[in-house]
């Protein structure tokens, strides 16, 4: 089925025009119902290649305002959205300005840097009334949301164990970008592609982590390359995250969901979809429907033809497991306690990734 288009075309800009930045742009300059009016890159070499997808396709190219405070001053008002693809540390200051200005946001993973500006960041979206929808492939995933959905029904009892990796040849891929600069990044593969591993795990857990133990290695990188985290859930079931970032050339990840009655296999952008119940001897594909680009997605749930499936309080969730990450990795592999918050703070829409409500203390656990 077609996807729907909108009735009037939706104004956009682009804060950011890197790689996956105009992996968007190319898929969004194909449609008749999204109309790109300015952008914001300050890299000539980036906006250039950019300028070459407007040309594909025959469109005059908008202006590039390279300050970003300046593009949202001067362009918002001829503006119904904006999309931002831009390093890691920028992303809160941009967010916030954009939902201030009146402006729904699409914004790249990770939302933002630690726990403190995902709160802040969600109360900018209250008090404004604008949208914000987070652009993890998991929870946008056909396949993570079904699995989310019978892990939550019961049918397939308790969770035991959560096991993901995630493999890449990211240390010499991203060698000499902002992506190896800490100031920047934040952190390095597991803040980067691994990000998507600490979302959907969280997503199909489903549920708070109380302890998380982690160790982060750089190979005389400034940031991480390779890192393990082990935890345990609020129920007791136990979760372990294995992220390589200096694997030969590839790119893969696995999920393992084991539970009482049955082993759920999907992987951390929703890739898969693989179910083994008891009495059965393998895996077998689950039936779901086709993946929904995610410019579709965030038109379906600006124009309230869906929930949005991956809200900031999804990346909430996954700054409260980065902070314990980070300390835990700190102290050597110390066990942080991570009890849990308040409900409000992160109740989620109906239909929307399945979310736990914890925040971590930072506090080491006596006797760590």
């Amino acid at each position: 089925m077609p996807p729907m288009t909108e009735s009037v075309p939706i104004r956009v800009g682009f804060i950011g025009l890197g790689v996956m930045a105009r992996t968007h742009l190319r898929d969004i300059l194909m449609r008749a119902d999204t109309e790109v009016v300015a952008v914001c890159e300050p890299s000539s070499v980036a906006f250039e290649t950019a300028a070459d997808l407007f040309n594909q396709q025959g469109l005059p190219l908008p202006p590039n305002e390279q300050d970003w405070r300046r593009f949202v001053a001067v362009h918002a008002a001829r503006l119904d959205a904006v999309v931002i693809i831009t390093p890691h540390v920028l992303h809160f200051a941009q967010a916030a300005a954009c939902l201030e200005a009146g402006l729904d946001v699409l914004i790249e993973k990770p939302m933002v840097m630690t726990a403190h500006e995902a709160q802040a960041l969600i109360e900018t979206r209250d008090r404004t009334g604008r949208l914000l929808v987070v652009a993890f492939q998991g929870s946008l995933s056909p396949h993570v949301r079904e699995a989310s959905r019978m892990l939550r029904s019961g049918r397939l009892g308790s969770i035991l164990n959560i096991s993901a990796v995630v493999w890449q040849n990211w240390s010499t891929l991203t060698m000499g970008t902002w992506r190896h600069d800490p100031q920047q990044s934040g952190g390095g593969f597991l803040f980067d592609t691994g990000a998507h591993m600490l979302n959907t795990v969280s997503d199909l857990a489903g549920e708070d982590f109380a302890q998380v133990a982690a160790w982060l290695e750089n190979e005389d990188r400034p940031v991480d390359v390779r890192a393990v985290i082990m935890g345990r859930l609020a129920s007791g079931a136990l979760v372990t995250m294995n992220a390589c970032g200096s694997a030969i050339p590839s790119c893969h990840s696995d999920v393992r969901v084991f539970t009482t009655k049955a082993i759920v296999r999907t992987g951390i952008w929703g890739e898969v979809l693989e179910l083994q119940r008891t009495g059965s001897s393998r895996l077998r594909k689950v039936r779901s429907v086709a993946p929904t680009p995610v410019w579709d997605q965030f038109l379906n749930v600006r124009s309230g033809r869906s929930v949005n499936p991956s809200p900031p309080e999804v990346g909430l969730r996954m700054a409260r497991l980065w902070d314990a990450i980070r300390e835990s990795s700190s102290h050597g592999g110390a066990v942080i306690a991570l009890p849990a918050s308040a409900p409000h703070a992160t109740t989620l829409p109906p239909g929307s990734a399945s979310l736990g409500h914890g925040a971590p203390s930072l506090t080491k656990e006596i006797g760590s």
